[in-house]
């Protein structure tokens, strides 16, 4: 198994961190929120996945962001070769919608404001969180072009996007664009053609929600269906670890590319899912994997 990956020029741990479940709806209190950051980092995390959207009431953008950097500067450690990477594009009415706005002025805006949030030089990784179907896909991209050409942002990153808006992107940022998020997970596989393409140029590919059909999303809530008892199940318990890290580990066989950010809201989640490194599945395993969510 390879233990590390490379992103935005640096390498970085083989599985992140998704912090949005620390600042939405059934967010816990931000002691633990803080424990689960500094628990992440103790079991070698050094990719922090978060978002100027990541809140869960109206008025409190950034509280994701907030929570990231308060817990960074509590550490109590050195925390400089930890790589944060945060998302602009998207809002929160506080009605538990989401909306989309991805002109060039309120990208650039966004960026201003999670820099000074995160309280860093420059954002080590930039990414546009969603195509806005109301603005042109080059004059958003062109935005992550002129930040980073300003200084503000070190790398870009592109998510929820096809395979002709990763073209298109690329061609317009060249070496800075260096990643990939969709969702991708046992369940959810419609963006296979997205990361043989980001592999084929590259970029890192991060799936988020990288648990679904294993593990209930953050969104759902403590209500959220079950998942069923699959082959990960299965091994999982012939194996002795939890389904969490079998679906993480066949994460990172299917590319070098990927870097799953599961989400956690309590320290051991995270710390079991930061396990997953450790796991090298046999090839029969992975042929058991191919159709996961059957019996």
């Amino acid at each position: 198994m390879q233990y590390r990956r490379t992103l935005a020029g640096t390498t970085i741990s083989a599985i992140g961190l998704g912090a949005m479940p620390l600042s939405i709806e059934h967010r816990p209190d931000e002691k633990r929120a803080v424990s689960t950051i500094h628990a992440a980092l103790d079991a070698g995390v050094t990719l922090i996945d978060t978002a100027d959207s990541y809140h869960w009431h109206a008025g409190e953008a950034g509280h994701n962001e907030l929570l990231v950097a308060r817990a960074l500067a509590r550490y109590g450690a050195d925390t400089s070769h930890i790589l944060v990477a945060t998302k602009g594009g998207r809002g929160r009415p506080g009605d538990g919608s989401w909306t989309v706005t991805a002109t060039p002025a309120h990208l650039k805006r966004a960026a201003e404001a999670s820099l000074k949030r995160l309280g860093a030089e420059a954002i080590g990784l930039y990414q546009l969180h969603k195509p806005d179907p109301a603005v042109p896909w080059a004059e958003s991209v062109g935005a992550l072009r002129e930040l980073l050409d300003t200084g503000t942002i070190r790398a870009a990153g592109i998510s929820n996007v096809t395979t002709d808006q990763i073209r298109e992107a690329h061609a317009i940022l060249g070496d800075g664009l260096v990643s990939v998020q969709n969702q991708y997970s046992p369940a959810v596989r419609d963006s296979e053609p997205q990361l043989r393409l980001s592999t084929q140029l590259g970029l890192a590919f991060l799936p988020w929600s990288p648990l679904g059909g294993i593990s209930r999303s953050s969104l759902e809530g403590p209500s959220g269906p079950k998942p069923a008892h699959t082959a990960f199940h299965r091994i999982a318990a012939e194996r002795g670890v939890s389904p969490q890290q079998i679906a993480l580990a066949w994460l990172l066989t299917r590319s070098p590319a990927v870097i799953p950010v599961p989400g956690a809201s309590r320290p051991a989640s995270i710390q079991d899912s930061a396990k997953a490194v450790e796991l090298d599945l046999t090839e029969a395993e992975r042929t058991q994997l191919e159709h996961p969510l059957t019996n």
